[in-house]
């Protein structure tokens, strides 16, 4: 049960509103919650999921890409990868869609306040951190530097690029890199590990948050102990 005693596997309709293209096998959907009750419920924080469900075809878990609003407003960052994902983002606007939760653990941003943020995320793993980002970039006073780390296997496959230039309007660093480039990138290419090396951000008072692949999360959490973080300043 949820703290204000709504049963996050009730299931919940909503209706999608529309899609984003963010790479050629990754959309955003905007999906919203018309029932009242439902909205008022649906109370959730940086880093849960939800099980999203397409009628007669089943559901998969899929991490929220947006914060909590008034307005019942989700948005989920899917790829199509199986036969759920597939036939959500074949979904035409309007479309009814099943949705239920919050589950999962959320990020501590209590115990962020008055540190140097460092994020790491690869691919599709900056699906969870984007809430992250956009909540802390609304209290931007409440944290000294954040530093964002987007990486990806080539240009094609950053996601969030639209909205890297409001990030950085509210003081936050951004460094871009792909595996393998192509005749039109003139970014860095590097693996993720390699770019966290590079950039040495220091461990004093900081905390280091990463979602990835587990190959790409491995080989960051062993980069960043190289540069003196104690496992209680990661999280994963």
């Amino acid at each position: 049960m949820s703290n204000n005693g709504i049963n996050p596997f009730t299931p919940h309709l909503a209706i999608l509103q529309d899609s984003l293209d963010l790479t050629p096998d990754v959309k955003l959907l905007r999906l919203q919650l018309p029932d009242d009750e439902a909205r008022a419920s649906f109370n959730y924080k940086p880093g849960q999921f939800a099980f999203v469900s397409a009628f007669g075809v089943g559901e998969s878990p899929f991490c929220l890409s947006s914060c909590a609003n008034s307005e019942g407003i989700l948005e989920f960052a899917l790829r199509k990868v199986g036969t759920v994902s597939s036939a959500i983002q074949e979904m035409e606007t309007g479309a009814r869609i099943g949705v239920r939760g919050p589950f999962g653990n959320n990020f501590p941003l209590e115990r962020y306040k008055g540190k140097n943020i460092l994020i790491i995320g690869g691919g599709i793993g900056m699906a969870p951190l984007r809430p992250l980002i956009n909540t802390l970039l609304k209290s931007r006073k409440d944290y000294k530097e954040i530093l964002i780390v987007n990486g990806a296997r080539s240009p094609q496959d950053l996601v969030f690029v639209g909205e890297l230039d409001t990030w950085k309007e509210n003081e936050a660093r951004v460094e871009l890199t792909v595996d393998k480039g192509d005749s039109s990138w003139t970014g860095r290419v590097a693996l993720i590990p390699q770019v966290v090396e590079e950039l040495k951000p220091s461990s004093e008072n900081a905390v280091a948050i990463t979602c990835g692949p587990p190959i790409m999360i491995r080989f960051v959490l062993a980069a960043l102990k190289k540069l003196g973080f104690k496992e209680n300043q990661i999280f994963t």
